[in-house]
């Protein structure tokens, strides 16, 4: 069946904004300007500020669904379905992982490469996997198991292709890239736990996604926004990259954008490429496939790596292309996509069983919007 002009609109939106929301907060991080109080110049090192940038994306969701929530009533026939009351603090714990994961990535982002960062957070199938089995009670399919093993063997191949990098690599230390890269895979662990929170509690009320994404980046926004206060008095020496040695020195960032202008647009990027990014991969998996959309995000990868390399931002390493061929194994097994292929050959009869399988992943997707999408 060919796509329709909106649906490869819909799948390109997605593929660009998700590239560009990972390429954009990189090329934040790779400015330097001097701060205030005539400080000298220095990398632009604040990832709780950008994560307060990319909750405001996911805020502004909640925005647009009420803007088309208006536009809808006042047709002769409304057709959008809002969805039933529910109790906002249900987003609360979810948006709460969802805050200490993302800073944790935008920390870790600071040391390693844009492509390793988005290979690596598909150690997230590894934890959500393992987690919805203890806490779920969900039984994996053995191709699913099969699919967390070809994710850590993948994991193994691109911390090797890091690991063998670092030594040539002038922008980061082998410390910092090895430090980064089990950062990033820390955090999946957090983001697991975010979206078992959000199947158990969430899921099953009949939520619009994008109030379910908007409700989330409500709570992360203020939430982080009135912790950016203590964090400007907490000391933590070395770790911080920044003159005062905080944990995050908000105003020095604001001092770097008035002198590097650049920055702001960086910061602009990520914020306005999560919004998109949240309202393309709810409509690809409502307009097309669950499936789709999971293969969309994978092909994105492919996109922050040739962009990287294009713009001298990383040094080509053969050992990542393995390493993200195995993840991209990994991750098809886990989600099934092999299933509709097989379904296909004349010794694998199972397109009916293959399209059930999916119903349930679509409604899930549709129900809470976060699960397979974030920066």
């Amino acid at each position: 069946m060919a796509w329709t002009k909106y649906q490869l609109f819909l799948a390109g939106l997605m593929l660009t904004t998700g590239s560009l929301n990972t390429l954009s907060a990189k090329w934040a991080d790779m400015f330097s300007a001097p701060g205030c109080s005539g400080t000298p110049k220095h990398a632009f090192s604040h990832p709780f500020v950008q994560a307060v940038g990319m909750f405001l994306g996911e805020l502004s969701c909640l925005v647009v669904f009420h803007i088309l929530l208006c536009h809808d009533r006042r047709k002769p026939e409304p057709t959008m379905v809002p969805g039933q009351s529910f109790n906002p603090l249900l987003f609360l714990p979810p948006a709460l992982c969802d805050m200490l994961g993302t800073s944790i990535m935008y920390v870790a982002l600071n040391m390693t490469s844009a492509s390793s960062f988005q290979m690596l957070r598909g150690a997230v199938i590894i934890f959500t996997g393992l987690l919805s089995v203890a806490f779920l009670g969900r039984r994996l399919q053995p191709s699913q198991w099969i699919g967390i093993l070809f994710t850590i063997l993948g994991l193994v191949v691109v911390g090797l292709a890091d690991f063998m990098s670092g030594h040539r690599n002038d922008s980061h230390k082998l410390s910092e890239v090895i430090t980064g890269d089990l950062l990033i895979i820390m955090a999946q662990i957090i983001v697991a736990v975010q979206m078992v929170l959000e199947e158990k509690f969430v899921y099953k009320h009949n939520v619009h996604p994008l109030k379910a994404v908007g409700t989330e980046g409500f709570f992360g926004f203020f939430i982080l926004s009135l912790l950016l206060i203590p964090m400007f008095y907490i000391h933590v020496g070395s770790f911080a990259d920044n003159p005062r040695q905080v944990l995050e020195d908000a105003l020095d960032a604001f001092c770097q954008i008035g002198h590097k202008p650049l920055i702001l647009l960086a910061l602009l990027g990520n914020t306005v490429s999560i919004a998109f990014f949240n309202f393309a991969g709810i409509s690809v998996t409502k307009e097309i496939s669950a499936t789709t959309r999971m293969v969309l995000d994978s092909l994105r990868t492919v996109v922050i790596w040739v962009v990287s390399l294009a713009l001298g931002w990383e040094v080509f390493h053969g050992l990542q292309i393995l390493g993200f061929i195995i993840l991209l194994l990994g991750t098809a097994l886990y989600n099934g996509l092999h299933t509709p292929l097989m379904a296909k050959l004349p010794c694998c009869p199972g397109g009916q069983r293959a399209e059930e399988e999916e119903a349930p992943e679509r409604e899930r997707l549709l129900g809470g919007g976060k699960a397979a999408n974030e920066s």
